[in-house]
C-alpha cells in the first residue's frame, strides 16, 4: 500500500500565494496533519475537509508557520468534536510548545494543560515510532535555527520529509545510501542559505541524488524559477502524491 500525502500548502514562512508548507498524510484507513501552521485551517476549509477528518498532527519543529494553527485546532476538536486529536511531538519540544506558544491562549476553566486538549505521545528522537500498522515515522534531528531544536521526518524508511533544514549534503547521501527513494526537501530560492537549504546549493548535488528531489517551502517568486531547478520540480500546493514503498 502507497502513502498519499497532499500539501495543504508549499510556501515559505513569509509566502502569500502558497500558504504555509504544511501537508496531509494519509494511509488506507487513517490521515494525519505533518505540522499545522498559521494558514491550515484555512487550507483545510478550501479542500472541503474539516479538522475532524484528521486523527492526529505530527509537529516538526515550533516555527508559527508549522504550529500557529494548532490552538485553533485543538478548540474546534475539543468543542466542537469533543475529542482529543492525537500530537505526536518529539519530547524535547513538548514542553517549550505548550509553555511558549500554546499556554498563553488556551488556558481557561477545563483546559490547564496541553493534555487537556490533546492526546500526546512524545516520541524519543532517532527512532523509529509506529504511528499506525502502515506509517512508521523517525523523528531525525536537523539544523535550522542555531540553538533551537527541530526535526525532519523519516517515514517508512524510504521517505524523507525535511523540516526546515539547512543544506546537508551528507546526510542526504547516507539517506539514499540507506534505500531512501524520495526527498521532499525545504528550498529558499533567493539570498544566502543561512537557516534553509537554497537552490542553488542544491543544485551542486549529485544528479543521483537530485533525481530524488522534490521541493516545498518556497517563496512566491516560484513562477520564476520554473524550468531552472534542474531534475528536482517543486510540489504543488493541494496536489495528491503517492510514496511508494
Amino acid at each position: 500500500m502507497s502513502i498519499q500525502i497532499q500539501m495543504l500548502g508549499t510556501g515559505s514562512a513569509f509566502a502569500k500565494r502558497y500558504y504555509n508548507n504544511n501537508a496531509m498524510i494519509s494511509t488506507s484507513k487513517q490521515t494525519f496533519l505533518i505540522d499545522c501552521g498559521i494558514t491550515a485551517p484555512l487550507a483545510i476549509h478550501q479542500i472541503e475537509q474539516s479538522f475532524n477528518d484528521f486523527e492526529g498532527v505530527l509537529v516538526t519543529h515550533l516555527h508559527a508557520d508549522h504550529i500557529g494553527g494548532l490552538e485553533e485546532y485543538a478548540f474546534q476538536m475539543k468543542f466542537l468534536h469533543q475529542r482529543r486529536p492525537k500530537l505526536f511531538i518529539a519530547n524535547t519540544l513538548l514542553e517549550p510548545l505548550w509553555e511558549h506558544s500554546l499556554k498563553a491562549g488556551m488556558t481557561q476553566p477545563g483546559i490547564d494543560c496541553i493534555e487537556d486538549v490533546f492526546e500526546v505521545i512524545p516520541i524519543i528522537p532517532a527512532q523509529a515510532h509506529e504511528i499506525t500498522p502502515e506509517l512508521k515515522v523517525e523523528w531525525m534531528e536537523t539544523p535550522h535555527i542555531p540553538g533551537k531544536q527541530s526535526y525532519s521526518l523519516l517515514i517508512n524508511d524510504t521517505f524523507f520529509y525535511s523540516a526546515d533544514i539547512r543544506f546537508q549534503p551528507d546526510l542526504l547521501q547516507s539517506l539514499v545510501e540507506q534505500g531512501v527513494h524520495t526527498i521532499w526537501h525545504d528550498c529558499q530560492l533567493e539570498g544566502e542559505g543561512e537557516v534553509h537549504a537554497t537552490i542553488k546549493e542544491l543544485l551542486t548535488l549529485p544528479p543521483s541524488i537530485q533525481s530524488k528531489i522534490l521541493l516545498m517551502h518556497y517563496g512566491d517568486t516560484r513562477p520564476e524559477w520554473d524550468g531552472h531547478t534542474g531534475p528536482m520540480p517543486f510540489i504543488n500546493q493541494h496536489e495528491t502524491y503517492s510514496i511508494r514503498p
